[in-house]
């Protein structure tokens, strides 16, 4: 089985098409979605759409939670916390249930997938050590392999260290070792690298693939000026922070 993980959409439109475009060239089975669908950037209902209409699953991020009034911004800083309302006043009302339905964790025997930390979508896992409290985990899950999102950083862990995929965005998993992997973020990336990115992973050959794409940045950029929104969120596009 072959498929694409996606991450931290955000709201950004114009990344997310074309991440399915270069996903559709690929031989994917199936698309899953790690949750922030919104937040921040321009297109909220957009974006929603677009995965409704594709039925791809997906997992409650901690922005899609308040977005759609699940719970409060606690915590949101002084430039997600407009963006977020501007957000809970610009989704329809079905978009809002239909974000309000999203599960916490999604299971597809060969992995599991979650958006922060299992069963807290609103915190950060940056780190092995970050995983520790969470090992249990695993054995509930009956699988060595989870896929997160929240932090916008692609990101290989496992118990013996961090890894790197090869200079073609390859990796290949040991069979029995325990994986926490991050496919990055496609609305919003910060770790210096502005395009869009996302993952695929052939259980088969048990290889994990980063991929990078770029897109239209300027015209995401300009969407967020037009709505009003911080311009820092249009800014911060362009370096990939």
């Amino acid at each position: 089985m072959i498929y694409a993980i996606i991450s931290d959409i955000h709201a950004n439109a114009e990344a997310l098409k074309v991440v399915l475009d270069t996903i559709d060239k690929e031989k994917i089975e199936q698309i899953i979605c790690l949750g922030d669908v919104v937040g921040y950037n321009a297109e909220p209902n957009e974006c929603i759409d677009i995965l409704r209409e594709r039925q791809i699953p997906t997992i409650l991020g901690n922005h899609d939670a308040v977005a759609c009034e699940l719970e409060e911004p606690w915590g949101f800083n002084a430039v997600a916390l407009p963006a977020i309302l501007w957000t809970r006043k610009e989704l329809t009302e079905d978009n809002k249930e239909w974000l309000q339905r999203l599960p916490d964790t999604l299971n597809f025997v060969d992995f599991a997938a979650v958006h922060g930390a299992p069963k807290n979508h609103n915190t950060y896992i940056f780190t092995w050590e970050d995983v520790h409290p969470f090992l249990y985990f695993f054995e509930e899950q009956n699988t060595d392999l989870c896929f997160h999102g929240h932090t916008h950083i692609p990101v290989i862990l496992s118990s013996d260290g961090t890894y790197s995929p090869d200079e073609d965005g390859n990796f290949k998993m040991k069979r029995g070792k325990t994986y926490f992997i991050n496919p990055g973020s496609v609305g919003q990336p910060r770790d210096g690298d502005s395009r869009a990115a996302f993952g695929i992973l052939d259980t088969e050959t048990n290889i994990y693939k980063q991929v990078r794409v770029e897109y239209n940045i300027e015209v995401t950029a300009r969407k967020v000026l037009e709505a009003s929104l911080h311009p820092f969120l249009a800014e911060r596009l362009q370096h990939g922070r």
